[in-house]
């Protein structure tokens, strides 16, 4: 049996000034907000996203990567 592992770290990119950092994610809980350290948006999540890393960055977050609903209001 082939267990895929699950990624902490994504890197996020902020759609206004194309920044990117590599962030650490949570493992327990949707991150909500972002502040991009460069130009100091606030991001929230895309419409239809649980998170900022679904929304921003490179891997999506440890609870959809494991096929866990995240965050749901079901």
């Amino acid at each position: 049996m082939i267990t895929k592992s699950i990624i902490l770290q994504s890197t996020i990119t902020c759609p206004l000034c194309q920044y990117t950092k590599e962030e650490s994610m949570p493992t327990e809980a949707c991150q909500y907000f972002y502040e991009c350290e460069n130009c100091h948006k606030r991001l929230k999540p895309l419409q239809g996203d649980c998170c900022v890393f679904c929304s921003y960055g490179d891997v999506k977050c440890p609870p959809i990567q494991g096929n866990i609903s995240c965050c749901s209001n079901s």
